[in-house]
């Protein structure tokens, strides 16, 4: 989210924010593609996440998309009700990019 290197607390909000987002869209989602959580960024003032997914099949990731972000309140619930933070972030969703190129770069080797 920022230039700056994050700090660890900030890295280990984001692992369990990945982890927890991960767990509820395994538990939410309608099975019909799978919604794979690959990273999560957070914001210095811990008050906005952001949620990297990536989509599998492919021709499902524009509706798996949609379905993450219509959910992101769902999802600030769930997670409010597996962790103490003082702070619960504000979520968006994104899909992976960066992983997306790392599979086809990979497919190619």
């Amino acid at each position: 989210m920022n230039n700056h290197e994050p700090s660890r607390r900030q890295t280990q909000i984001a692992e369990t924010l990945a982890h927890l987002a991960g767990e509820f869209f395994s538990r939410e989602s309608n099975r019909e593609s799978l919604i794979t959580v690959t990273h999560a960024d957070v914001s210095p003032d811990l008050h906005n996440a952001k949620i990297y997914i990536s989509v599998l099949p492919e021709s499902a990731e524009e509706k798996a998309l949609a379905f993450s972000k219509r959910e992101r309140s769902a999802l600030r619930d769930y997670v409010k009700s597996k962790v103490s933070f003082s702070t619960i972030p504000t979520f968006d969703v994104e899909i992976d990019y960066g992983e997306k190129n790392r599979q086809r770069i990979s497919s190619l080797v």
